[in-house]
């Protein structure tokens, strides 16, 4: 077993590990270790801990010490230099007319070293730069270009989700983010939408991106065809957070979306297999092109009318008090029944033989008959302003 200690410099990126050297270091604390680049003024992210020796890549640097008030002072005047030299190097660029953008700079412990990030698009010949700020700073310049993700890093700021950007917070080192991992979590293809404040994919896509992987493998796709317990169908959507899919339904004359776990559906194939189906199903040969023939079901029987009841010997029908003289006449008939052929005769003579007898009893009382050469008036109907017919006026 190997100790080992984590540190972290300026407060954001990877940890690197160190051999503590027999110092016992709290997570927190300021320390002094020794790197490639001389020494340097980091933060404890993890304390002291034991791992296997396979898992060291020697040599590892030792810690030198924990840092002391000197040290924390040294920081501090070497961090209140940096707005200093990018305000200078900013005006510089400008001078130059480089095309490249400053976005941070730090200097180091020891104060002989001075390094600049800066963003660019192409390669940029900034030999002129340096050595106008070596001038002026008597130190050693390093001009390092970087990418869009590790600006954001360096600068920080706040996330569409209102937090703080990953990068800057707990991410170490920045991992493959492809629109694929969109694809499968269901999300929206539109880049504004699915792309961080850098300008590339958001990091955390690859949070889930495992579990989305899972649930895929025990989804059916969409436009696949199935059998449900309710028949075949095709698949329109699938939602995958609650395991379930809606289809639409190939037999019968049900075609509303119906919805069904994974568990209930059997993948039969894709559009293809469809097209088979319902190819088979026209022809009558579902069972010769290996489709399960599902039996229709029962038909409902037709509702029979109740019959009516008896009360005081006579049917309680409420069309029976409404029969007239006319109606009376057709005994053994149903009231709601049209009277036949013969019974209009019948009843046609009838009248005949009583208009016949009495003339005047056929005149209707309700019209004046007109005199000898008077001509006939015709009623003039008016409409009323509520709508309808006024009584004729003769």
């Amino acid at each position: 077993m190997t100790e080992i200690v984590g540190i972290r410099f300026n407060n954001r990126g990877k940890v690197y590990y160190f051999d503590p050297a027999g110092i016992s270091v709290a997570k927190g604390e300021n320390v002094i270790v020794e790197t490639a680049k001389g020494l340097e003024y980091g933060e404890c992210a993890r304390a002291n801990y034991q791992v296997e020796d396979d898992a060291v890549i020697p040599p590892l640097r030792p810690v030198i010490r924990i840092a002391t008030a000197d040290d924390n002072r040294s920081y501090q005047a070497g961090k209140s230099k940096e707005k200093e030299a990018l305000d200078y190097c900013q005006k510089k660029i400008l001078e130059f007319g480089l095309d490249m953008k400053l976005v941070s700079v730090e200097y180091g412990f020891e104060g002989n070293k001075i390094l600049f990030f800066f963003t660019s698009d192409g390669r940029v010949d900034f030999r002129e730069l340096v050595k106008d700020l070596a001038g002026q700073f008597r130190a050693r310049i390093e001009l390092r270009q970087i990418g869009v993700r590790d600006e954001a890093k360096m600068l920080g700021g706040l996330g569409v989700c209102g937090k703080a950007f990953c990068c800057s917070q707990f991410l170490s080192e920045f991992h493959t983010v492809s629109i694929k991992m969109a694809k499968t979590q269901g999300l929206s293809l539109n880049p504004t939408k699915i792309s961080g404040t850098c300008g590339r994919l958001m990091c955390c896509l690859k949070y889930e991106e495992a579990a989305y992987e899972d649930l895929v493998k025990k989804a059916p796709k969409v436009d696949a065809f199935v059998e449900t317990p309710s028949g075949k169908g095709s698949v329109t959507n699938v939602n995958l957070l609650r395991g379930n899919a809606k289809v639409r339904l190939e037999d019968g004359f049900d075609t509303t979306l119906k919805t069904f776990a994974f568990d209930e559906l059997e993948i039969l194939g894709g559009k293809g297999r469809r097209a088979e189906y319902i190819a088979a199903r026209a022809e009558g040969k579902l069972e010769e092109a290996g489709f399960k023939v599902t039996p229709p079901p029962e038909p409902k029987l037709a509702q029979e009318h109740p019959k009516p009841s008896v009360h005081g010997g006579r049917p309680q029908n409420h069309a029976s008090h409404k029969h007239d003289g006319r109606s009376a006449q057709r005994q053994g008939s149903h009231p709601t029944q049209r009277p036949s052929s013969d019974h209009r005769k019948e009843h046609n003579q009838a009248q005949i033989e009583r208009t016949a007898r009495d003339p005047e009893r056929s005149q209707k009382p309700n019209r004046p008959q007109p005199l000898d050469g008077e001509p006939v008036k015709k009623p003039n109907f008016k409409r009323r302003k509520g709508g309808g017919r006024g009584k004729p006026k003769i």
